[in-house]
């Protein structure tokens, strides 16, 4: 869902609702460990181990937790071994699903993601067979009350982004993967503060659902693929309308 601003929005709510606290702790924990296994356990040199411990610390995680996960990452202290894997499917009305998984179990992973699928509507599909429709980019997200447009727009293009649009009251900064942490440190030592900033997959074009019954099955394949224990994101091209997202989520 991760890619729009209309998106990161309706997460926002859902995670209002019903996210649990401890499966937000997983999810957190899983990505320090994963980023100081990679990068090492020092966030002056592992840019992607310092944005998971910025998003542990303001989802308010305990030190405890956090140091925990690091140590797992970097070996001193005994841990799961995860890995991170990609599912491509296809929703009702030909909607794309890309889902993003992070399991110490495979197997039990891709049958759960597969039986997801079917049971609500869709189909998992082979490796590349939607990953065509989206762009991998860096996507920072700043609320637009107070802020002069064009002074971010400068800020953001000097220091290497693509582009900066304005999206439900909400500024969109858009970068290449490889300068996304370049602008985002140029963005916060110029005083902005974010609300979600992350490399994630955007839609080249969306599918707009205008049907309440057919919006509720796509929404519906969305929340049961996310509340997999093993997703870690899940990316999709469907649109639909506020008035009608409104009836979905009550």
């Amino acid at each position: 869902m991760a890619g729009h601003s209309k998106w990161s929005n309706i997460k926002h709510r859902k995670g209002a609702q019903d996210k649990k606290r401890a499966k937000l702790f997983t999810k957190l924990g899983k990505e320090l460990t994963i980023s100081a296994k990679e990068g090492g356990g020092d966030i002056n040199f592992n840019p992607r181990l310092r944005l998971a411990l910025e998003k542990a610390r303001s989802g308010n995680m305990p030190k405890d937790n956090i140091d925990r996960a690091i140590k797992k990452g970097t070996g001193e202290l005994e841990g799961v071994e995860y890995v991170e894997i990609r599912y491509e499917g296809y929703g009702p009305s030909g909607t794309a699903f890309i889902v993003d998984v992070v399991t110490d179990n495979k197997n039990r992973s891709a049958s759960s993601v597969r039986s997801t699928f079917s049971k609500r509507g869709g189909n998992l599909g082979s490796d590349g067979a939607v990953a065509w429709m989206f762009n991998k980019n860096g996507l920072i997200e700043i609320p637009a009350e107070g802020i002069d447009e064009e002074e971010l727009m400068m800020t953001a293009l000097e220091a290497g982004a693509e582009d900066v649009k304005l999206e439900d009251e909400t500024f969109e900064v858009i970068t290449d993967p490889a300068d996304f942490q370049t602008v985002l440190d140029s963005l916060v030592e110029a005083g902005y503060k974010y609300e979600e900033a992350e490399v994630t997959m955007i839609p080249e074009n969306k599918v707009e659902i205008t049907d309440e019954d057919t919006a509720k099955k796509v929404f519906g394949l969305f929340e049961a693929l996310e509340d997999i224990d093993d997703v870690d994101d899940v990316y999709s091209n469907f649109d639909i309308p506020d008035e009608i997202m409104e009836k979905i989520m009550g």
